[in-house]
C-alpha cells in the first residue's frame, strides 16, 4: 500500500513540474510551487527525487516526450496517409495551445532554450526526448515506401518544423503558424508518400 501511495505522489509532482514548466518555465518553477501544486507533503519531493529540481525535470521532459508519442502512435493508427497523421497531432497541439490561453507550450523546447547549453543532464533528457519522437515517424514513413536516410531526414525536419511553429504560435497568440506548418507538411508528406509507393 505504501509503494502504491509513494508512486502515486511521485506520479504527482512529476506531473506537476511538467504542468508548471509548460507555464512558467524551468527556471520559473520553484520546487515549493511544484510540492504545493502537487498537493505533496513538503519533504516528499527530495524522499522521491533526492537530487532535486535537476532529477524532477528530467522526469517532465520524459513523461511529455511518452505522451507526445502516444499521441503520434495513436494518429498513425486512425489516419490513412501521413499526412492525415500530421494534421491530427497539429489538431491536437493547436487546441492544447487555445484551451490555455496560448499559456502552455512544449516543454521539452522549453527546457532546452533554457538549460540546454547550461546543464548536460537535461540537455540530454531532451535530446531523447526529441529522438523519441523523430524515430517512430521515421519507422511509420519507413513502412510507407521511403528509405531509411530519407524517411529519417524527413522525419527530423517535420519535429524540428511542428516545434518550431508551436513556439511561433505563442508568440503570436494564434495557431495560423501551426495550420501553415500542417499544410505544408502534409502536401510533403503525401506527395514523397505517392512517390515512394
Amino acid at each position: 500500500m505504501v509503494g502504491t501511495k509513494g508512486a502515486e505522489t511521485s506520479a504527482r509532482l512529476v506531473e506537476s513540474m511538467l504542468e508548471l514548466i509548460q507555464r512558467h518555465g524551468y527556471s520559473g518553477t520553484g520546487l515549493n510551487a511544484v510540492v504545493e501544486h502537487a498537493g505533496a507533503p513538503k519533504g516528499s519531493l527530495y524522499f522521491h527525487f533526492p537530487q532535486g529540481k535537476e532529477a524532477l525535470g528530467e522526469h517532465a521532459v520524459a513523461l511529455a516526450a511518452a505522451r507526445f508519442g502516444s499521441l503520434i502512435a495513436e494518429s498513425a493508427l486512425t489516419s490513412a496517409t501521413p499526412g492525415e497523421v500530421i494534421r491530427r497531432v497539429i489538431d491536437v497541439l493547436a487546441g492544447m495551445l487555445t484551451d490555455s490561453d496560448y499559456a502552455m507550450g512544449c516543454p521539452v523546447s522549453v527546457v532546452t532554450l533554457e538549460m540546454g547549453a547550461r546543464n548536460q543532464r537535461l540537455r540530454h533528457a531532451c535530446a531523447d526526448a526529441f529522438e523519441s519522437w523523430i524515430t517512430p515517424v521515421t519507422d511509420y514513413l519507413v513502412a510507407h515506401g521511403r528509405s531509411r536516410p530519407a524517411a529519417r531526414s524527413t522525419a527530423t525536419a517535420v519535429v524540428s518544423m511542428v516545434e518550431g511553429a508551436m513556439i511561433v504560435s505563442r508568440a503570436q497568440r494564434s495557431t495560423e503558424p501551426l495550420r501553415c506548418a500542417a499544410a505544408t507538411l502534409a502536401v510533403l508528406l503525401d506527395e514523397d508518400t505517392e512517390a515512394a509507393s
